[in-house]
């Protein structure tokens, strides 16, 4: 079922392509598709065993003279973050029902992107990583170049060029995990139950930097980001809220799913840098984002702050795991950490996809992301006003929304592993309060302001497709913010695993 549920979106993408489907006809297939892997993905959640590990386990033979195989599986690290890819994907095939042209092309690559993104989130043998970590940068590279707008070109080169000497980094620290595993092998599993490396910790600590490049770009983090600005504001609506919602999220789970578990010794050793990175990017992407003039540009760089929080979070536990080993209390305390990291990314998933979408909704009516050519737009739009004041909510970390769960799980699990960092870090909330806040005094309140040759009367508030594309993130947001349980008891014993793994 796993196997059908990562290819099926693919699948359905290329019969699209073949059979030449109709063009309006193929955005409903694409809507229908979607539809199905989150029906999968609901009856896959439903059956998930939080405590039973890696489920839904396929393993076939593929490249036996290095022992690597098609090997994918769930546990409750992975699956959140599938559910998360399913529902956003299928968000943005309604969101793009109202953009007809070149519909069949513009739902293929999609669809192909879906697979990518499921691949990545299920893969457990290294090789079979690499090649949908990568796909998803060619598939996201015709998205920015083929519907995007402004420089197009320049932003999606520019994106593919950093992303793809990123992955090269990563398949380095790939062939150096394969090199120490004894027996040699790219299967994660085998390579989490026997480290390799373990009695050279120089060596160790290169494969790190190698597999911390590459997923660090792909995050991104400071100071590997500079590709992010102009890759979300050239991009389409529903490419970006793909872009920042899914893609980035790869770059985290590579931490997760393979740094952590694979080099323990290492992530111990360096941890300490890994928390500074996280909370630079906290601070810098915050200070940032402040100072930006359009909507768009604002809510590129709130990803690199909110994804400095994940590294936050990720660093305690190897901080936490050096100080006291496998004491249960300090597992206790990295296992919270771990919790918020991962719940930090399907929130963050939720909200700035649901923002770059009613970034969109700007774009639509006007051209334009400048906070200087719209105001007031509350009177014409209260639906607009509604979805974006309660996205931005979310992000700056209002209780009752996912952001204040992932945030205080972070900031609750690293407290006492490192507490100048947290009460650093801290200050990002109040600079992200600050940056959206003006962004709402801008757009929503004062006189109506339009761009010029935009006739205000003619302004329309949200259309059917827009609300049914956006509502549906913000009320899991707000779902994960007031029955956190429903979310944190299948991540919770999960992330214990993995801090046992890094403790040992």
């Amino acid at each position: 079922m796993l196997t059908v549920l990562v290819l099926l979106p693919a699948v359905a993408g290329i019969v699209l392509m073949a059979a030449r489907v109709p063009e309006r006809a193929a955005a409903w297939g694409w809507v229908a598709a979607s539809s199905v892997v989150v029906a999968m993905v609901a009856w896959t959640w439903w059956g998930l065993d939080p405590d039973g590990g890696i489920q839904y386990d396929v393993k076939v033979r593929w490249i036996p003279t290095v022992d690597a195989s098609y090997h994918v599986g769930l546990d409750g690290l992975s699956l959140p973050l599938m559910a998360l890819t399913a529902v956003l994907f299928w968000c943005c095939a309604i969101w793009s029902l109202r953009r007809p042209e070149r519909a069949r092309s513009h739902a293929a690559i999609f669809l192909l992107l879906e697979t990518t993104c499921l691949g990545t989130f299920a893969a457990l043998d290294l090789i079979l990583f690499f090649l949908f970590f990568d796909l998803s940068i060619v598939a996201m590279y015709f998205v920015i170049a083929g519907w995007g707008h402004g420089d197009r070109q320049r932003s999606a080169l520019k994106f593919f060029l950093y992303t793809f000497v990123g992955s090269l980094a990563l398949l380095l620290g790939f062939i150096g995990l394969f090199l120490g595993s004894t027996p040699r092998t790219f299967d994660i599993v085998r390579l989490t139950a026997n480290p390799p490396w373990h009695d050279a910790p120089g060596t160790a600590s290169l494969v790190l930097l190698a597999l911390f490049i590459g997923l660090a770009v792909k995050t991104p983090v400071f100071p590997f980001h500079t590709w992010l600005p102009p890759a979300h504001t050239d991009a389409p609506a529903e490419g970006s809220a793909v872009l920042a919602g899914v893609l980035l999220k790869l770059g985290t789970f590579g931490f997760v799913r393979i740094a952590m578990p694979t080099l323990p010794d290492a992530w111990q050793r360096w941890a300490t840098w890994i928390v500074v990175i996280g909370v630079v990017s906290v601070l810098w992407g915050a200070l940032v984002a402040l100072a930006q003039t359009d909507l768009k540009r604002m809510i590129a760089y709130t990803s690199v702050n909110h994804m400095g929080y994940v590294l936050l979070g990720l660093g305690a536990v190897g901080v936490l795991a050096r100080e006291n080993g496998d004491a249960a209390d300090d597992i206790g305390s990295a296992g919270v950490a771990a919790t918020g990291a991962v719940v930090q990314m399907v929130s963050h998933g939720l909200l700035t996809g649901a923002l770059f979408l009613v970034a969109g909704i700007l774009w639509s009516r006007g051209r334009s992301y400048a906070f200087s050519q719209w105001g007031g737009l509350s009177r014409v739009m209260p639906g607009f006003g509604v979805v974006l004041a309660v996205a931005a909510f979310g992000s700056l970390g209002l209780p009752g929304l996912s952001g204040f769960v992932a945030e205080f799980e972070i900031f609750a699990g690293s407290l006492a592993g490192v507490p100048v960092a947290v009460t650093v870090a801290v200050l990002g909330i109040l600079l992200t309060a600050g940056l959206f806040l003006r962004a709402l005094r801008h757009l929503l309140t004062g006189d109506l302001t339009v761009p010029d040759g935009v006739d205000a009367r003619s302004i329309q508030d949200l259309t059917a497709s827009e609300r049914v594309s956006i509502v549906p993130l913000l009320a899991l947001s707000v779902a994960v913010g007031l029955l956190p349980w429903l979310l944190l008891d299948v991540v919770g014993p999960a992330a214990d695993d993995l801090v046992a793994l890094v403790a040992r």
